[in-house]
């Protein structure tokens, strides 16, 4: 927990008041935590500064805040489209994405994403908030990203698909794609990672008619989590 995200619920005035169990034994475990200590804490959706811790008990963290005027680093210039991964993954790579300045995300269906992955418990609303969170603790961001989910991958490509392609350059990731993935690109992309064992053909065909654009990572077959990340490191 590099950074001490606040609700703005638990903001009074000066004040910060935290509750949940896990900030709070974090704070006595990990960090150590003493009366005095001063802590990085930022504002979901606004700004970061420093706090000072003023009383610590078993069920209770209270700060002091302190001018909090220094900003959130700078999103990524992406939406990502993310096949929908079994929920263990999808949990990782939403805490990845997040640490990495995505702001925008679509979870997608596609054929062969398992039916069952949509009735997981891991898209619960408060659950995917969770992850996030957690991704933004690590990367000290404030910002928390947009997460959509689209059940048909039909309907994307005729509704969504055409909207998000105005301002941005499509890129497709999929094995076999002739030309490799892009280094340190400029301007705004809509990033589209396929499922375990990538898009089917006539997806990939959809893709390339609407105007995206297909590209590789080489020769060797990634987990989505560990694409997304190399994709991303690597665009920008």
């Amino acid at each position: 927990m590099n950074l001490i995200l606040l609700d703005p619920s638990e903001v009074k005035g000066a004040y910060a008041y935290l509750t949940d169990t896990r900030r709070i034994t974090h704070l006595r475990e990990v960090h150590r935590a003493c009366v005095g200590d001063y802590y990085t804490v930022g504002l979901q959706g606004g700004k970061m500064g420093k706090a000072q811790l003023t009383e610590l008990h078993e069920t209770q963290a209270t700060f002091t805040l302190e001018n909090l005027n220094e900003l959130p680093p700078p999103p990524l210039p992406v939406h990502l489209v993310l096949a929908l991964p079994r929920p263990r993954m999808l949990a990782r790579t939403l805490e990845h994405v997040t640490a990495l300045g995505v702001k925008n995300i679509t979870l997608l269906h596609t054929k062969r994403v398992e039916k069952s992955y949509w009735q997981s418990p891991e898209l619960r609303a408060e659950k995917i908030h969770h992850h996030l969170v957690l991704g933004l603790e690590q990367a000290r961001d404030t910002q928390r990203p947009d997460v959509t989910l689209c059940k048909g991958f039909r309907p994307f490509l005729e509704q969504q698909l055409p909207e998000l392609l105005k301002e941005r350059r499509g890129l497709v990731a999929h094995p076999g794609m002739p030309n490799a993935c892009p280094r340190n690109i400029e301007g705004n992309v809509l990033l589209l990672v396929g499922p375990e064992g990538g898009f089917i053909p006539w997806e990939v065909e959809k893709l390339l008619e609407a105007g995206c654009e297909g590209m590789h990572l080489g020769p060797r077959i990634l987990r989505v989590e560990t694409a997304v990340t190399a994709l991303l490191s690597r665009l920008f």
